[in-house]
């Protein structure tokens, strides 16, 4: 086999490089800060991970360069034979991490998946049922800011008291409502879902039953969370949450692909291919199907349940340390790998949590909860997610840390508005430091992790750092 620097990829991405940094050094110093700031500042965004580098790889590859509308051996223009095998890849892969029996892996994100789905389920005006955004649904489960809230009926579900879906109240609406679709699923939720129990609801009404996991899809790949596939018509996620893939949805099924299809001929597969080309979608981006590709072979790998298994051991290390704390978490602690808490009690919001911890390296985001009234744009709450620490192989001795570093911060914020705080500077200091430690003593493997030397072509083209990995 042919060393990988002698390569056609290898000469144009390096090539690439090298032009960006001679031509567009502005452009290239951006993205190298960013790079930087990666580096050093530990993301617990629970929306977010932090991808192999061959996954970049196959990302920045020439693939971006064919135009494919259509599907593989029945595209709409020429020069497809080879990229038709790259999607017919990813499918595979998709179908095999999944344990589908469908799988579509062009949507360009889990929102262009979800419009898709519902889109082409309903019509103007039609009913279908969707967690509430305060609730922990996501903007396109309803939402009257979005899309799906605006065109469609969208009737909203919450939570009971103690943070945990209300079933009673979900079978109650779809009896009364009679909705054409319900989706399951969430952007915030720390429990279990049951998949099975949402059909049964499904079935009873006779709607469709739309699962969107792209909070939880590795930890359903690797089976540390119930499957949907074969209890939904129709599962959806992102791929760069919890795969650590490119920004970009699947759209599956499983028991149900081959049942007729709503309105007309054929199999609900047929149709829902349909549904993306040309319903909703034209040409795909098949560098990033090229990056799906690699993502879900990591995906079914040994290493990757070893991830999936940290993730979820680190939030509950998590929810338990800042529970201990005296912090209040929303459905009182985790199953998968978010944690959301709940600031009220401190008088605290979400807005200003989030920036005096992003002062001091640590990233999260700010986030409604349930019975929030605070702007949506400023929020009574944090999300915290473990994907992105599970990745830099951090134990449950660091994420006590973290749970420490996190209290510090918040209990000592002052707050003199619902957007105005102050952080006292020694506290920034200190914390931003023992961060920095922290990154430096875990760094993202693949990723670079010691000094640079001075930049120029030769040094892009030539080994210049050492891996972590």
């Amino acid at each position: 086999m042919r060393d990988v620097t002698e390569t056609l990829l290898h000469d144009v991405v390096v090539g690439g490089l090298e032009r960006l940094y001679e031509d567009d050094p502005e452009l290239y110093d951006i993205l190298e800060r960013e790079a930087d700031r990666q580096r050093g500042v530990l993301s617990l965004v629970a929306s977010s991970s932090l991808v192999d580098p061959s996954v970049l790889a196959s990302q920045a590859s020439v693939a971006v360069n064919v135009t494919a509308e259509g599907y593989p051996g029945r595209r709409y223009h020429g020069g497809c034979e080879v990229v038709d095998d790259i999607e017919r890849l990813a499918v595979d892969r998709a179908r095999s991490a999944f344990g589908a029996r469908y799988a579509n892996v062009q949507p360009h994100s889990a929102t262009n998946a979800n419009y898709t789905v519902l889109s082409s389920l309903l019509r103007p005006g039609d009913t279908f049922l969707g967690m509430e955004l305060e609730h922990g649904g996501h903007l396109t489960h309803g939402s009257p800011a979005a899309y799906a809230g605006q065109y469609f009926t969208a009737i909203g579900y919450g939570l009971t008291g103690d943070g945990r879906i209300d079933y009673d109240q979900v079978h109650r609406l779809a009896v009364q409502h009679r909705p054409r679709v319900i989706v399951c699923g969430a952007t915030a939720y720390s429990r279990v879902v049951d998949f099975a129990r949402f059909r049964r609801i499904a079935d009873d009404v006779g709607a469709y039953l739309m699962a969107d996991i792209s909070h939880t899809a590795g930890l359903v790949a690797t089976g540390l969370h119930p499957s949907p596939i074969d209890h939904a018509h129709i599962t959806t996620t992102c791929t760069h949450k919890q795969l650590f893939g490119p920004r970009g949805g699947l759209i599956m099924s499983g028991r149900d692909a081959d049942a007729p299809a709503p309105r007309g001929s054929g199999t609900l597969s047929a149709f829902l291919q349909r549904a993306v080309f040309p319903f909703s979608q034209g040409a795909p981006a098949l560098n990033t199907i090229a990056a799906k590709a690699r993502a879900l072979e990591l995906v079914t790998t040994a290493e990757f349940r070893r991830l999936a298994s940290g993730i979820v051991d680190l939030a509950r290390t998590l929810a338990g340390a800042l529970t201990d704390l005296g912090h209040t978490l929303v459905a009182g602690g985790t199953d998968n790998h978010i944690v959301l808490v709940d600031l009220a009690p401190l008088g605290l919001t979400g807005l200003a949590a989030e920036r005096a911890l992003e002062e001091c390296g640590i990233i999260v985001n700010k986030n409604r909860v349930p019975r929030d009234t605070t702007p949506a744009l400023v929020t009574g709450g944090i999300r915290i997610g473990t994907n992105s620490a599970a990745r830099r192989g951090m134990r449950r001795s660091d994420m006590l840390v973290c749970a420490g570093l996190i209290d510090r911060v918040i209990r000592s914020v002052e707050v003199h508005d619902q957007r105005d705080y102050h952080l006292p500077t020694e506290v920034r200091d200190d914390v931003r430091a023992r961060v920095a430690a922290l990154c430096a003593d875990l760094p993202i493997p693949g990723y670079p992790t010691v000094e640079r030397p001075p930049w120029g072509s030769a040094a892009l083209s030539t080994p210049r750092v050492r891996s972590s990995r």
